[in-house]
């Protein structure tokens, strides 16, 4: 019996992404971000923030900034809003609750995929106590040429495990990290359980992506990760 759950938890993968998944902290990179661009002359409203700029990568978002709005996030500006954002890591991030518990009672192995800087991500599994379910599993945008919704990051997540695509299951809560893992023909689970799921409108958008599921509470993740493994 030990052999096949052994067995199950090596032929399968489950790739997570990390803000918005593992720590609850899309509001506060929203707030950082829109502080930013206010001062260099490109306001946004909260609700253009969540549909331009959640769950894509840096490169992806100064892409679309230059190409819409004609800013330039300078390394100055990067540098500042970095400084800010960790500040408020700091003094107000936090898990996503129950997060913890549901990775350990996984039957696959698992991995961190996001979009965010390596520093980034790691200081935000630190803060909430989550690095050592991971480390050194942590794959950033930075490690392959394009960011979400390309499919670049979580096939390169695969190819570390040496686990086929259709083998590995997604935890994403932006459509663009959606897109990124049907893209790469894996299976996704869309999680609308974070603070920023309403204001966002989360749940209507991602239904729209057709999932394979949708759920708002962590601790229903590891019985509906079982039903696939």
């Amino acid at each position: 019996m030990r052999d096949t759950v052994q067995e199950a938890k090596r032929n399968g993968l489950v790739i997570f992404d990390c803000d918005g998944v593992l720590v609850d902290s899309e509001p506060i990179s929203l707030a950082v971000m829109l502080d930013i661009l206010a001062e260099a002359d490109c306001p946004l409203t909260v609700q253009e923030g969540y549909d331009h700029l959640l769950g894509r990568s840096l490169s992806t978002i100064s892409n679309w900034l230059h190409d819409t709005r004609g800013v330039d996030l300078t390394q100055d500006r990067l540098t500042e809003m970095r400084n800010r954002l960790y500040l408020r890591f700091r003094q107000d991030l936090r898990a996503i609750p129950g997060v913890s518990e549901a990775i350990l009672a996984l039957p696959w192995r698992s991995c961190v995929a996001s979009s965010s800087q390596p520093d980034r991500i790691r200081l935000s599994l630190d803060l909430t106590g989550q690095r050592d379910l991971f480390e050194p599993n942590i794959f950033s945008a930075t490690m392959v040429q394009r960011g979400k919704p390309a499919p670049d990051l979580f096939l390169h997540a695969a190819r570390q495990f040496d686990v086929a695509p259709e083998d590995c299951v997604v935890i994403e809560d932006s459509p663009a990290g959606i897109q990124a893992a049907q893209a790469a023909g894996m299976q996704v689970i869309a999680f609308v359980g974070g603070s920023h799921a309403e204001p966002a409108n989360l749940r209507e958008k991602v239904a729209k992506l057709a999932p394979r599921a949708i759920i708002s509470d962590m601790s229903d993740l590891p019985s509906l990760i079982q039903t696939l493994a």
